[in-house]
């Protein structure tokens, strides 16, 4: 962010050069200013989660951004603003032409947060040093949304909480936490022995991910070729419980454990119990954990709560909704 700051632009001098913004990207001619994302900008199954946009001066001051609106969120068009623009020939080819997406993660990582590790995939654009990338071998569009479903699941930010001793989670500290392999993502689904675990998952990462066109190719790479999916607060959190509970048994919690952890955060705790009158989260996840557990002992089908299903299109936006704003 400091050494790199000569190739930064801003909106005003962008717009003095009659630069055109589109989305959230400059455009003239054949050319491209990309958007510089940062940490702040991002959260979990959320690359729309604050926007420089309508920052105040008091929250400039604190270093913080204003978290976009619900009735932000539900709109497929909306697109965060950055603070800077790069211009897509100081890219390098060998990342940015291969992917249509990135797996970030906030370095920024301090335990008394809401939580720690915070990942999120977002379209393929220039971030920040804030804002690391993770690349994968394969660089299979399938296996980046399950490791960003392991990465966002409680039971990994609980073992990261462990680990991280200062207010950065390092890349030599996350080399070395705990996730699934891929081929597990293959293996039968416990809970549901009709699916793969992979078959399991990506339905209800998709439609956590996304919630706005410029993730659609990345989408597509995945197999969906529909319209983004409907920010539904609700849906949001049933889907949520049910990777929670699918991690926490992956992982090999017990039910007790499983109780303990989700003690151990307090502002989740908090925020719950403030809205709903009880720590709702720990709730349901619990139940759904023993659901699983009663169809993997008696080999029924786990039956999700959500109705219609997981990335039915019947919850998707129309294609209309990409030329409305």
């Amino acid at each position: 962010i400091t050494s790199s700051s000569h190739l930064f632009r801003t909106k005003k001098s962008l717009e003095t050069e009659n630069w055109i913004l589109k989305g959230n990207s400059f455009h003239k001619a054949e050319e491209i200013f990309r958007p510089l994302y940062e940490g702040k900008m991002i959260s979990l199954f959320d690359h729309r989660f604050g926007s420089y946009e309508g920052q105040t001066q008091a929250q400039a001051n604190k270093g913080i951004l204003p978290k976009s609106t619900e009735a932000q969120h539900s709109s497929p068009c909306f697109l965060p603003m950055p603070k800077y623009w790069v211009h897509e020939s100081n890219l390098p080819d060998e990342i940015f032409n291969r992917r249509n997406a990135f797996l970030t993660f906030r370095d920024v990582a301090r335990s008394v947060d809401f939580r720690t590790a915070v990942f999120s995939t977002i379209p393929a654009t220039p971030c920040s040093d804030k804002l690391p990338l993770v690349f994968l071998p394969s660089e299979q569009p399938c296996e980046v949304i399950y490791l960003a479903s392991c990465f966002s699941a409680f039971i990994f930010d609980y073992v990261a909480r462990q680990k991280i001793g200062g207010a950065n989670l390092g890349l030599f500290i996350l080399k070395q936490l705990p996730v699934l392999l891929p081929n597990q993502y293959i293996a039968t689904c416990g809970w549901d022995n009709t699916l793969s675990l992979g078959d399991w998952i990506l339905p209800r990462a998709l439609e956590l991910t996304y919630n706005a066109w410029d993730l659609g190719a990345f989408a597509k790479d995945c197999g969906y070729d529909g319209p983004p999916f409907h920010w539904n607060v609700e849906r949001r959190f049933l889907l949520r419980c049910e990777m929670d509970a699918a991690y926490f048994n992956l992982y090999g919690i017990t039910r007790d454990d499983v109780d303990y952890i989700m003690e151990t955060f307090p502002i989740v705790r908090r925020e719950d119990e403030k809205q709903y009158s009880e720590y709702r989260t720990k709730r349901v996840i619990l139940e759904i954990y023993d659901e699983m557990q009663q169809a993997i002992e008696s080999g029924e089908p786990y039956q999700t709560r959500l109705d219609p299903p997981p990335a039915d299109p019947a919850v998707a936006h129309s294609p209309r909704a990409e030329v409305e704003v």
